[in-house]
């Protein structure tokens, strides 16, 4: 995760000052959904991979608006506004990553007090605690979990929709996802066991969802997601793991592709190694969480069919 600098505190500032001087409205940017009901639930996501999950399982009974949703955001060193500010304000349900990943959410939530407004932490609902890897999006087994908690919440937040709510969650999990999971069980039966390198820890939590063998040192992937320097034996490692192409595949995050990531990319290709990009937020900013993935899981199958010849 890297550093924040202190515009969180310049953030607070701003919702307290907005709450205070009564300058609060309904969301009005960045909404997803069309056919919204009247007394619709107002849900603030804030990353747009939650939040596009969050409207499917909504449908007509909410209004999802996603902070986060430019491709070129770092979402680590993300500025909140005072539309951003507002809308948390104004929300009725909160949903963020946590895990350190997004913490300006918190001193927003914490400078407009809401005591009916249901709050949806992912790293807390799925037990990863501060230093754990932030990337919970990329583990198969918590985008399930949230999927239950999102249901959950609205059914809670209006009981006489909850069949509704439960009808949608099914079909998102059963007819929306079925290319995802099926990517995901066919990746890990053929290709379960290969060694695989990364430039950070995006890929850690999909790599072992697919059973996939990621050889980088871990401490490498911590320095470049932190934004730190790897240690030069660290670095070493990766580098001799391409030249004697111990590593079938390389995923690098396309978001986060600094000078020293850019070099090990081309390190990668010059040997002959196939290199898969991921991003951690949507692209294209108008696709969906599971269309995102799915592209992405392909792109990874075809790279390990080459690498492997199977």
């Amino acid at each position: 995760m890297r550093s924040h600098g202190a515009s969180g505190m310049f953030a607070v500032a701003l919702a307290v000052t907005l709450l205070l001087t009564g300058c609060v409205g309904a969301p009005t940017a960045r909404s997803t959904g069309g056919g919204i009901s009247s007394g619709a639930i107002q849900v603030v996501a804030a990353e747009d991979f939650w939040g596009s999950i969050a409207a499917q399982l909504g449908g007509s009974r909410v209004n999802v608006t996603s902070i986060i949703t430019n491709p070129n955001t770092d979402p680590h060193e993300y500025e909140p506004t005072v539309q951003d500010a507002r809308e948390i304000a104004t929300a009725r349900f909160v949903l963020y990553n946590g895990v350190g990943y997004d913490p300006w959410v918190q001193r927003l939530l914490a400078a407009s007090p809401v005591s009916s407004r249901a709050v949806l932490d992912v790293g807390g609902l799925v037990g990863v605690s501060a230093g754990g890897n932030p990337h919970r999006w990329y583990s198969p087994a918590d985008v399930h979990t949230v999927i239950a908690q999102i249901t959950a919440n609205y059914a809670r937040m209006d009981p006489a929709d909850s069949a509704y709510f439960h009808g949608l969650r099914k079909r998102y999990e059963t007819v929306s996802l079925a290319e995802y999971d099926r990517l995901i069980a066919e990746i890990t039966s053929r290709y379960g066991g290969t060694p695989v390198g990364a430039s950070e820890s995006i890929a850690s939590p999909l790599a072992q969802a697919l059973g996939l063998d990621l050889i980088t040192p871990p401490a490498f992937l911590a320095a470049i997601s932190e934004g730190v320097d790897p240690t030069a034996a660290d670095k070493a490692t990766v580098d001799d793991q391409i030249r004697s192409r111990s590593i079938k595949v390389f995923i690098y995050n396309d978001q986060n592709a600094t000078p020293d990531v850019a070099a090990i990319v081309y390190e990668a290709r010059s040997a002959g190694i196939p290199v898969v990009a991921v991003s951690e937020t949507m692209v294209p900013a108008s696709s969906t969480f599971q269309d995102w993935q799915v592209r992405q899981l392909r792109v990874l199958e075809q790279a390990l069919k080459r690498a492997t010849g199977r």
